[in-house]
């Protein structure tokens, strides 16, 4: 009975787990019968909200194009393999660094950035934003522009040279 408790609780299902600890209580036959039911329930759920989840943060991501690392031609690229499987690992996310990857066009740079991104939503579980340079240069810029610190106004000619 603990066991779909907690799984209610973790769906923020709270009155559902209230409920079914009062039945429990009661020592009822059927509940027990029906345990197979609530918990066949409780996994669609899951299951459900996780590819939900996914999904949204995928397109949250706005990746390009959607890659992998399983279609990245290690042996043309220069890349260090080691590095990129270690950055697919996302523990650098724990720091809160991000990943900026330099090198000239045609270098699969945004197919790793991408396929970096795919790891970490897909198997960590983590938020992904996916930049071109040009898109976060704009991105820094209009964010500079905002946050400029308003001159100070000045006083009225009147007052100018007035002490």
């Amino acid at each position: 009975m603990r066991d779909v408790i907690t799984e209610l609780k973790a769906l923020r299902l709270h009155g559902m787990a209230a409920t079914w600890a009062e039945l429990g209580e009661q020592n009822n036959g059927e509940l027990e019968r029906s345990r197979w039911l609530i918990e066949h329930m409780l996994k669609a759920e899951t299951s459900d909200r996780a590819t939900r989840s996914v999904s949204h943060q995928m397109a949250a991501a706005r990746f390009p194009v959607h890659r992998d690392l399983a279609g990245f031609d290690f042996e043309v690229s220069p890349v260090d393999r080691k590095l990129v499987m270690q950055l697919a690992g996302c523990e650098f996310t724990d720091a809160a660094h991000n990943v900026v990857l330099v090198g000239g066009p045609g270098t699969g740079k945004s197919h790793l950035a991408t396929a970096i991104g795919v790891a970490g939503i897909t198997e960590h579980s983590r938020r992904v934003r996916f930049y071109s340079t040009v898109d976060l240069v704009n991105a820094l810029e209009r964010e500079k522009s905002a946050y400029l610190p308003r001159q100070r106004p000045r006083a009225p000619p009147a007052l100018r040279g007035a002490r």
